[in-house]
């Protein structure tokens, strides 16, 4: 799945109207309904603050709201912006300002959606991969060698600790595991301690 890098806000004007996306990140249904709820309250002056949100490991929780705008004109294209885009953990608010102009309902479908896809495009996205930690750990005079190894085979370590010798946190992409394991194993002659943490994501980003 993929997420919204960070969050961000694009104002569009169409036929005097102002269309405001707001976007934000959000680990739950809870948080977006906060975040949204937030949000409105913050800008009661406007005619419209229509919102879509998807949340869940899968983009399995999704709503909409068209906050007084004709049905389906309004969240459901918002949401239909996020779920093409393969987004989760994305909350988006559409705060609409009306400039005197009507729409018409394709109008209205195709603004609503614009402002979502160019508020995305804006902040940009994140494809979060599954990743395990290893903690490798070896004596201070394999360190150097080991880290020019270990970043000349593309692994950044998050994190790099000195005492008795040094430690190195290494995500590790879930199907490189073994590999990884034996490489390290390799390189060391068998010196190396390796322990496996839990497993978590890393957010690469993703071109437009």
């Amino acid at each position: 799945m993929r997420m919204i890098q960070k969050a961000g806000s694009v104002e569009l004007e169409i036929r005097r109207s102002r269309f405001v996306c707001t976007l934000a990140r959000v680990g739950s249904e809870a948080e977006a309904v906060a975040f949204l709820s937030g949000h409105r309250r913050a800008h009661r002056d406007a005619t419209h603050n229509c919102t879509a949100y998807v949340v869940g490991e899968h983009g399995e929780i999704t709503k909409s709201n068209d906050d007084g705008e004709p049905a389906g004109t309004a969240g459901i294209p918002m949401l239909e912006v996020l779920v093409r885009r393969g987004l989760t953990g994305t909350a988006a608010v559409v705060t609409r300002y009306f400039g005197g102009v009507k729409l018409g309902a394709g109008g209205l479908v195709r603004a609503y959606g614009q402002a979502v896809s160019a508020a995305v495009d804006a902040v940009g996205v994140v494809e979060l991969r599954p990743v395990v930690t290893v903690t490798v750990q070896v004596g201070h005079d394999l360190a150097g060698r080991f880290l020019g190894d270990l970043h000349g085979r593309g692994h950044q370590p998050g994190d790099v600790r000195y005492g008795d010798g040094m430690a190195a946190d290494v995500p590790v992409p879930l199907e490189d595991l073994p590999a990884f394991e034996a490489w390290a194993a390799e390189v060391t002659a068998g010196r190396a301690r390796l322990t496996r943490g839990a497993p978590g994501h890393i957010e690469v980003p993703v071109n437009p």
